[in-house]
């Protein structure tokens, strides 16, 4: 009799902060992603932020509701971070800086990355993953890097190209693909 369990897969999704000012139509597109993660019965992980919200953190929501663990990474110390609502099941404290550190930490967590939208700090972590080897699936037609990545190499090396989605499910049955 096998007894051994099965690791959850732990699927991060990083996008654009606030004070790029994403419409509400990008925050539910992120809440989906997180939705279908946690009906796949993995686990979404994400970039904490401390002083305001971000399409991850929407992310982290929709996860939560639909029943999902949520695991949020953020930066210095303590666990005082923008999700007031109780949507992070566990909070990872770096002790390092945003933008300086922390990524690594919070990419390095995940077996696959969803991109929506972003920034520099989505710019990143996307990079990271690339030189982890961790797959990273752009949510394509929501602007900013997701958009610029998604079917491109990053560089010469063509270790693998960023994958583009069309739908959050449809990230997220790639992100699981890719895993598997």
């Amino acid at each position: 009799m096998n007894t051994a369990i099965k690791r959850k897969f732990q699927i991060g999704v990083m996008g654009s902060a606030a004070d790029l000012k994403y419409s509400k139509k990008l925050e539910k597109l992120a809440e989906e992603v997180g939705q279908f993660i946690a009906q796949s019965g993995n686990i979404t992980v994400y970039g904490a932020e401390k002083d305001y919200d971000s399409l991850s953190t929407a992310a982290s929501r929709g996860a939560k509701k639909a029943g999902g663990l949520t695991v949020g990474v953020t930066y210095g110390k303590g666990k005082d971070i923008w999700d007031k609502d109780g949507y992070t099941d566990v909070i990872i404290c770096s002790g390092l800086e945003r933008g300086g550190g922390r990524e690594f930490v919070l990419v390095n967590s995940c077996d696959a990355v969803i991109i929506i939208s972003g920034g520099s700090g989505t710019l990143t972590e996307a990079a990271i993953a690339y030189q982890l080897n961790i797959p990273v699936i752009a949510l394509t037609k929501t602007g900013g890097w997701a958009d610029k990545l998604a079917g491109e190499y990053f560089d010469q090396r063509k270790r693998f190209k960023v994958l583009p989605a069309d739908t959050a499910q449809e990230a997220v049955n790639k992100a699981l693909d890719l895993i598997k």
